[in-house]
């Protein structure tokens, strides 16, 4: 009989084809901004915009909704990227020296879910080109590509080198034009004497096509030169001997002049005249910021209606050569653009019709090391245009993250109003000018938020609707407290310094831009948040114990905020906070703008990071944990419920605090040496006490098998003398049976690090107040809230509770606060017996209530090896029949796998693959950290997953390109329609970064 104990089951075609109906993997999009920008390029005729990553990433914007991704085979930083205008190619120069040649391309159709979908259009590689070696020379650095210019019928690329050299590359056939060849021995024969004087001209640092005579290019080298060389016939046709270290080169639209721009901070205006065949000086020559020694001007555009000259760098040396800066100056207006990172390149968005005669430009698209800056040239004062994408999701480190599903539409119009309201006046309504392909996509069915908590104590609100991820409004809560860089306390203001004034008059400098990555006050970083979408309630939980509860408000307010204080110690001897202090709440705080503004501060003392945080807006009441316990607070009558220590009498770690320097690596080691002395004593117990004769041994192991599975590996108990046991994980409100198996009511369950679950029973005035007659009480409305403890488990191991959720009676998860007593959802089944399902580390198990009995489980980390990070219970609906969808239980483990299981019995339906284990920093939720400015999403629906529709108008001309495998592939011209993935609606109800 024992044979077929462990058989597995046969699959049942049935249900594996309902749950290809259920489920269906996809990552869908990334948001935020690229990690380590390198390179950028526009597409004036497309409206299109790239930008290349160190990584070899090339990501394609246009209008909101219109992206498109190309990965290198290689991990190789993007030096340079070139659109081919009009055709949606492009080409890109990586660090390794090779070119690559790129086009928008649709992947095969694939089936999800049952239903045929079109392909995902990405960046395909077509082709790529390495410059070979000149002969007999060994070092390659002679042909290392320095620079690019795509002439203008976009059939041949001008490729400049460091060893002065200037190729001819045929994009066609992806072969050099040697008769076009220029090499620098050439060039040198045609200067005076007295220019030579024995020197090298130095690398090729620019080539600039003339804007009215596509055979003629500009040639400029490191050492000063610029030649004008008409490639048709061949020869120099107009030598300029400039004596500066040259960074750039620019035409004026009608070709009758350039600009170089110097190494010296100093840029030159060079006339080009048809009679003169060597131009000994410029026409003038500028130090902006001169007379001291200046930085290089790595930049220098150059664009009419009235002459604006847009360069970045040349700041003085000695006083600002460590800031990033980018000057507009246009007549007598100067303004210098002060960003917090480095610039890589910019742009203007401008007209290029020939038959017009200015430029025009109308917008500057600045790409920063950290963001995405566009200046708005039209409007007097040059203000910036907010981003559609590509915000700075890491303005100041992202700490947590919450996502909100469904948002009503009362509470999305007020959120929008009230980030309008922040706008500031150097911002302007102006349309997005990179706004190349047309979305094509309906409408988002519901509305979408997702909450970032950062380390400057804000809470950033982003509209995730769609595939662009849209800034809405931001919540600040450093206004509530003083800080350690508090403004107000700082003795001398430079402000009221007239002296200080005048000396900062000059360089005109300007603050733009959003990131900042430095936090006035690290005690203000926000660890947790809960909102409830239907009373507008918001809490946030912060790095030194503060929690506070915000409510939504259109008007300005200059209220006092509430402040409570909750002793989570009670007073326990023995225990000494050794962390950083409380923040001090304001007396009398600013006013508060529009939007979320705060009621109660509650303040945990000791003041440790909050680890858990729970809202019950119906109910009044916030829970709330640290390292030290956890409390509940009735923010309606201002005053504490409860108070309960969870620590360990061990547990002195825990009072050192998150930010304190002063951790004991004596006791580290102390542990570490008793927890090896103590695997040895319990290994020798064990061989002592194991019998010796044979039919001993054969009945231990045949027990040890009943016990543990074949497939099962044997998990260990945790020791009670780990340090932060008392760290609360997860708390929970629900309305179920906790006292009997007849009566419901408020219970409050808390889940703790060394596996301990407290379940406390409430009374909540007004609620049950049925109940509270048959027991003979009385309804009062002065009455306050009150809490005792009802349950307490152990888990066996002692792992750390990850979740805890109660199902009803027909094993569903309990509705949100609202839901049902708004007939938002279905109510409760409170007729048959609740369960209470509770997720540790390392097993999913499912208890009955009230009795608290074992119903069923499964032990994860005995059958898969890995480690329980993030459970959410998520509805599933099926592709093929409308009204038919499933309760889901989603996990994602330490090893980056999603792990999905029906409830209430557990039972394993699909894993898939989602995150490698090595992005320890994104394995939290459904949107996760590919780098510290970008999220990535995924779905788990084989339903709920929309595709964005973009059209591209394209002018292909009809030739044949090679690609790296030499076959032919046909190009074309004409609308292309290009089909995206979109995101899937499902999503995880929140997500909290660890």
């Amino acid at each position: 009989m024992m044979k077929f104990r462990f058989r597995r089951q046969g699959t049942d075609p049935q249900r594996e084809k309902i749950k290809q109906e259920l489920f269906a993997f996809n990552k869908t999009v990334e948001h935020g901004f690229p990690h380590q920008p390198s390179a950028l390029a526009f597409d004036p005729k497309l409206q299109l915009m790239a930008i290349g990553t160190k990584s070899g990433a090339i990501k394609v914007y246009g209008a909101p909704g219109v992206e498109f991704t190309g990965l290198h085979k290689d991990t190789t930083a993007v030096t340079q990227i070139h659109f081919l205008p009009g055709q949606g190619r492009l080409l890109s120069l990586l660090d390794d020296n090779t070119i690559h040649l790129w086009e928008l391309a649709a992947g095969a159709p694939k089936e999800v879910g049952g239903v045929k979908r079109q392909g995902v259009v990405c960046l395909q590689e077509v082709g790529s080109y390495v410059l070979p070696g000149r002969p007999g020379i060994e070092s390659c650095s002679a042909t290392r590509v320095t620079v690019l210019l795509l002439l203008r019928p976009c059939d041949l690329l001008c490729i400049g080198t460091e060893g002065g050299g200037v190729y001819v590359l045929d994009l066609s056939s992806f072969t050099l034009k040697d008769s076009q060849t220029l090499l620098q021995d050439l060039v040198v024969q045609s200067l005076p004497e007295d220019y030579r004087c024995g020197k090298s001209l130095g690398p090729v640092e620019s080539l600039q096509e003339h804007p009215q005579q596509p055979a003629k290019i500009l040639i400029g080298y490191s050492r000063g030169l610029v030649v004008l060389w008409d490639l048709s016939e061949c020869k120099v046709e107009q030598l300029f001997l400039g004596n500066k270290q040259l960074e750039s080169l620019v035409w004026e639209r009608s070709g009758n002049l350039f600009v170089s721009s110097h190494n010296d901070g100093s840029y030159s205006v060079w006339p080009v005249t048809s009679g003169n065949t060597c131009s000994q000086q410029p026409v003038s020559s500028t130090t902006p910021y001169g007379p001291f020694p200046c930085k290089a001007i790595n930049k220098i555009l150059w664009r009419t209606t009235s002459p604006v000259l847009l360069y970045s760098g040349g700041m003085p040396r000695a006083s600002y050569g460590d800031r990033h800066c980018l000057t507009i100056q246009q007549d007598k207006d100067h303004v210098t653009l002060d960003f917090t990172s480095r610039v890589i390149d910019f742009f203007t968005v401008h007209c290029i019709e020939q038959e017009n005669e200015c430029d025009d430009p109308t917008a500057l698209v600045v790409l920063l090391e950290e963001e995405l800056v566009v200046i708005d040239l039209q409007t007097p004062g040059w203000p910036t245009l907010p981003t559609p994408y590509l915000a700075p999701l890491h303005s100041s480190a992202i700490t947590c993250s919450c996502h909100i599903a469904n948002v009503p539409p009362k509470l999305w119009e007020r959120l929008i109003n009230a980030g309008k309201a922040q706008q500031s006046r150097q911002q302007t309504t102006k349309s997005w000018p990179i706004c190349g392909g047309k979305n094509l996509a309906p409408p988002p069915k519901q509305q979408e938020l997702l909450l970032t908590g950062h380390e400057d104590g804000t809470v950033r609100f982003w509209d995730a609707s769609g595939v662009a991820l849209t800034p809405l409004y931001k919540l600040s809560t450093a206004n509530v407290f003083h800080t350690d860089c508090d403004p107000c306390d700082d003795p001398h203001d430079p402000c009221d310094d007239p002296d200080m004034q005048q000396e900062e008059e000059w360089p005109p400098f300007r603050k733009v831009g959003c990131f900042d990555p430095y936090s006035d006050d690290p005690r203000l970083g926000i660890q947790k948040i809960s909102l409830c979408k239907y009373s507008n309630k918001l809490v946030v939980a912060g790095t030194a114990g503060q929690v506070i509860v915000l409510g939504l408000s259109d008007e300005r307010s200059d209220h006092l905020v509430d402040v409570a204080v909750v002793d989570l110690l009670q007073d326990r001897e023995g225990f000494t906070w050794k962390g950083h202090d409380r923040l001090d709440p304001r007396l009398k705080p600013p006013p508060f703008p529009p939007g979320f503004q705060p009621l109660v501060l509650v303040q945990c003392m000791p003041p440790a990071s909050v680890t858990a945080v729970a809202l019950h807006a119906e109910w009044n009441l916030i829970a709330f944990g640290t390292s030290h316990g956890f409390g509940l607070f009735d923010y309606h009558r201002r005053n504490a419920v409860l108070a309960r220590c969870t620590l360990h009498p061990n547990d002195s770690l825990a009072m050192e605090g998150p930010l304190s320097r002063v951790k004991s690596l004596k006791k580290s080691l102390r542990q570490s040496f008793r927890r090896i002395r103590k695997s040895r004593v319990s290994g020798k117990k064990r061989a002592i006490t194991t019998p010796t004769s044979k039919v001993q041994e054969a009945n231990a192991a045949l027990a040890e098998q009943e016990d543990v599975a074949p497939i099962q590996r044997r998990i260990e108990p945790r020791s009670a003398d780990d340090s932060l046991t008392g760290v609360v994980r997860c708390l929970c409100f629900a309305d179920t049976f906790l006292r009997d198996g007849t009566h419901h009511g408020p219970t409050l369950w808390a889940g703790t690090n060394s596996g301990s679950v407290y379940a406390y029973a409430l009374e909540v005035p007004g609620v049950g107040v049925a109940r509270a007659g048959e027991r003979g009480g009385h309804s009062d409305n002065s009455a306050c809230v009150e809490a005792v403890l009802g349950k307490e488990i152990q888990l066996m191991h002692r792992a750390p509770v990850v979740s805890i959720s109660v199902l009803d009676g027909r094993g569903k998860p309990l509705p949100d606060p609202y839901e049902a007593s708004q007939d938002l959802a279905i109510a409760p089944d409170m007729t048959n017996a609740h369960s209470v399902l509770i997720a540790s580390e390392e097993q999913l198990k499912v208890f009955s209530l009230p009795k608290v009995s074992a119903k069923t489980k499964f032990k994860l980390t005995a059958h898969e090896g890995c480690r329980v990070r993030k459970v959410a219970l998520v509805v599933f609906s099926s592709t093929a029949q409308e009204d038919y969808s499933e309760h889901t239980l989603v996990c994602l483990t330490n090893l980056g796998d999603m792990h999905l299981f029906n409830i209430p019995a557990l039972r394993p339906q699909v894993r898939y693959d989602c995150i490698r284990k090595e992005d320890i920093s994104g394995i939290a939720s459904c949107f996760y950290l590919i780098s510290p400015s970008e999220y990535e999403r995924f779905s788990l629906s084989a339903k709920v997953i929309t595709e964005p529709l973009c059209s591209i108008q394209l002018e292909r001309p009809l030739e044949l390109t090679h690609n790296r495998s030499d076959t032919l592939t046909a190009a074309f011209k004409g609308e292309v329609h290009i089909f995206l993935m979109k995101e899937s609606n499902l999503t995880f109800p929140s997500s909290d970064l660890l």
